[in-house]
C-alpha cells in the first residue's frame, strides 16, 4: 500500500531524526529473506540497541541530506534495510556482520562511519571495534601498567635481598 504524503514526510523525519544522532550506519540488501528471518534480525538489532528500518531509497536520500551519511545517498539502490548504531560506533556493523555470516542472502552493500562511504569489505573493521566497556577496560589497563610494574620494581628490591642472603646461608 503507498504511503500518503504525510506518511512520507513522517518517515523522512524519523530516518533523519536517527541519523542525526547516529554514529555508523550500513546499508544491507535483503532480497530472498524469510520473515521468520527478518525477525530474526530485527530482534537481534533491538537486543543491541541498533535502529533497524525498510526504507525506500528515495525517501532515505532525503533523510541522509544534512546528515553524516549524506554520502550513502548517490549510491542507494536495490531493497536495502538500514541499520544505524545509536549508542556505540560498532554496534549496527556487529549485528549486520553476524546476521550475514549466518544468513548469505543478507549481502552488505554500503558501510558508513563518520562522514564517509567505506567498502563494504570494511564491516568486518567496523564490527571489530571495542564497545565501550570494553574500550574503558582497555584503557584503564594501560593506565595500570605502568602502576603495577613500579609496584612489581620496587617489591624486586627485598626480595632479592632476602634470596642472596637464604643463598649464603645455604653455602654455609
Amino acid at each position: 500500500m503507498p504511503l500518503n504524503l504525510q506518511q512520507k514526510q513522517a518517515v523522512v523525519a524519523e530516518i533523519a531524526d536517527v541519523a542525526g544522532t547516529a554514529h555508523s550506519a550500513v546499508a544491507a540488501e535483503y532480497q530472498g529473506l524469510t520473515v521468520a528471518e527478518m525477525t530474526e534480525l530485527r530482534n537481534a538489532a533491538r537486543e543491541s540497541n541498533v535502529f533497524l528500518k525498510v526504507v525506500k531509497n528515495t525517501l532515505a536520500k532525503r533523510a541522509f541530506d544534512g546528515t553524516d551519511f549524506d554520502c550513502m545517498g548517490g549510491a542507494l539502490s536495490g531493497q536495502l534495510v538500514f541499520a544505524f548504531s545509536l549508542e556505540e560506533p560498532g554496534s549496527a556493523a556487529r549485528v549486520i556482520n553476524d546476521f550475514a555470516g549466518k544468513n548469505k542472502k543478507l549481502v552488505v552493500k554500503l558501510v558508513a562511519f563518520n562522514g564517509e562511504l567505506l567498502p563494504p569489505e570494511d564491516i568486518k573493521r567496523l564490527a571489530a571495534l571495542p564497545t565501550r566497556d570494553q574500550a574503558i577496560s582497555l584503557l584503564m589497563a594501560v593506565m595500570k601498567a605502568p602502576v603495577e610494574k613500579l609496584a612489581r620494581t620496587i617489591n624486586e628490591v627485598p626480595g632479592k635481598l632476602v634470596r642472596t642472603v637464604a643463598a649464603i646461608r645455604d653455602s654455609k
